[in-house]
């Protein structure tokens, strides 16, 4: 036998031997060779903020190469430039950062405000990158499709959306617990969440603000309409509770409340979603009309055909902004959880708090039950809880796709995330009013008819035109 086909027989069987890994050791190739796959190449888009901890966790320590960022705000990424090597590049459009290290890099997390989410993923693996995107995955539900279909179109790319209790043992444990029948049929869920815990509901800025010269506005608004510079209304973070950036309460914390969710019942699309939010009075009798402005709180009601895994429709009740469902009885004399999904089945019910953690049946006293000891773990675990969402999408790059599963890959994080952004489509509906004065405001939507396959609302047009939106030129999606 030739001394390459011996080696290369060596490599075949070292690589079998790691199960999901392709990782050779440097010894195996010669002295002082580092593997193509020994450290990842990546760059980050968005570094502050989130952004800091999503690529710091990717980099772990050192491991891999963070080899560029792209942000508009170094001031307010410092924080990770300090822990990242000297040579690290920087630019301030991801575009510019894309083309000019599109050699240079095997992946790219990013970690921007909600509406440079799709614009940015896509154009990564079109360049066949790999794909690490914050959650939501998109600010529309026609973006959320194209990621999706995009996935399926490039099947070597490695994605994962950055809901990151995802990768935690409690969505698995949950999936177990119920896939074993301790809570039967499930005929409705709660979830709520304290946020909004930045402002919403308030009026649009005016007045003109001189823009700071080491600040690239325009790369900030990116694909949203054109609007005059404040300096604290939208940067940082305040973005969140702005329609043409973020997605509200829902779009921050539904794809953590809403991932076990939809993992343990199998859901696709609802069919019927609505809503009720809350109105703010500054004037006896006349609401505020603040239509740019996510509101401060809201309920929305989602309906679910039966599925593959559970046979009953399902009734999906969210709370926002302080809003709770009422306390089971088999809850006990404690407060709800702040953040919280509960589960009601006709055998049972069980709940989890905020990212798939502290899984309980209810009433508590059956955690300690023969049947619930009697189920064991069937599902995979992904190691290293507090980095093994942002790592495992690291190995899984490394091992290559197909080789090593990550928990919230664009095949499933893009269908959640439109069930996400289909509830913040009711509550645009229900914000909207004609007229002026008490008569104008509406009282409250009727149930939208959603056609998921078409991503169409059947029963009231003015809702279709937040399925996707008008991108300015220069950031068109694809």
């Amino acid at each position: 036998m030739k001394q390459n086909d011996s080696r290369r027989d060596f490599l075949k069987k070292a690589s079998v031997a790691l199960g999901s890994f392709y990782i050779v050791p440097r010894h195996v190739l010669g002295k002082g060779y580092i593997a193509p796959s020994d450290k990842l190449n990546i760059l980050g888009i968005g570094a502050g903020g989130k952004g800091e901890s999503d690529i710091l966790l990717a980099y772990n320590k050192g491991s891999e190469n963070i080899v560029a960022i792209a942000d508009v705000d170094f001031n307010r990424a410092e924080k990770a430039i300090k822990q990242l090597p000297e040579n690290l590049k920087k630019y301030r459009d991801w575009r510019e950062a894309l083309d000019k290290e599109k050699n240079n890099i095997d992946a790219v997390t990013i970690s921007t405000p909600d509406h440079h989410h799709a614009a940015a993923t896509l154009a990564a693996m079109q360049l066949g990158k790999h794909v690490y995107t914050q959650k939501p995955l998109t600010h529309n539900i026609h973006e959320a499709r194209t990621l999706t279909e995009a996935a399926k179109k490039y099947p070597k790319i490695v994605t994962q959306m950055g809901n990151q209790g995802s990768s935690n043992d409690g969505r698995r444990v949950l999936q177990e617990w119920f896939d074993a029948g301790l809570i039967g049929t499930v005929k409705r869920v709660h979830i709520w969440t304290d946020r909004p815990v930045w402002p919403q509901g308030i009026p649009t800025p005016t007045g003109k603000h001189e823009i700071p010269a080491d600040f690239p506005w325009d790369v900030w608004l990116g694909p949203a309409p054109s609007r005059d510079f404040h300096p604290t209304a939208y940067h940082p973070f305040k973005w969140r509770g702005w329609w043409d950036f973020g997605t509200g309460a829902m779009g921050d914390m539904g794809c953590h409340l809403l991932d076990g969710v939809f993992k343990v019942l199998n859901l696709t699309y609802p069919t019927e979603v609505q809503c009720s939010v809350s109105s703010i009075y500054t004037k006896d009798w006349v609401p505020d009309y603040y239509p740019e402005s996510c509101p401060p709180s809201s309920k929305v009601t989602f309906q679910y055909p039966k599925t593959t895994k559970n046979d009953s429709a399902i009734e999906i009740i969210w709370y926002d902004g302080g809003l709770k469902p009422d306390i089971p009885a088999e809850w006990g004399d404690e407060p709800l959880w702040t953040n919280g999904v509960i589960y009601e089945g006709t055998k049972g019910k069980m709940a989890n708090e905020v990212y798939n953690t502290n899984p309980t049946l209810l009433p508590k006293s059956r955690m300690e039950s023969a049947e619930v000891k009697a189920v064991k773990p069937t599902l995979y675990r992904i190691e290293n809880q507090s980095a093994g969402h942002n790592y495992h999408w690291v190995k899984a790059c490394k091992a290559g796709a197909g080789n090593l599963e990550t928990s919230s890959p664009f095949d499933f994080a893009g269908p959640l995330t439109e069930m996400i952004l289909m509830g913040n489509l009711a509550i645009r509906s229900y914000q909207y009013r004609e007229g002026e004065g008490r008569a104008g405001k509406f009282p409250g939507r009727k149930k939208l008819e959603w056609n998921g396959k078409d991503m169409k609302i059947t029963n009231f047009d003015y809702a279709n035109q937040f399925v996707s939106r008008n991108y300015r030129d220069g950031w068109k999606l694809g």
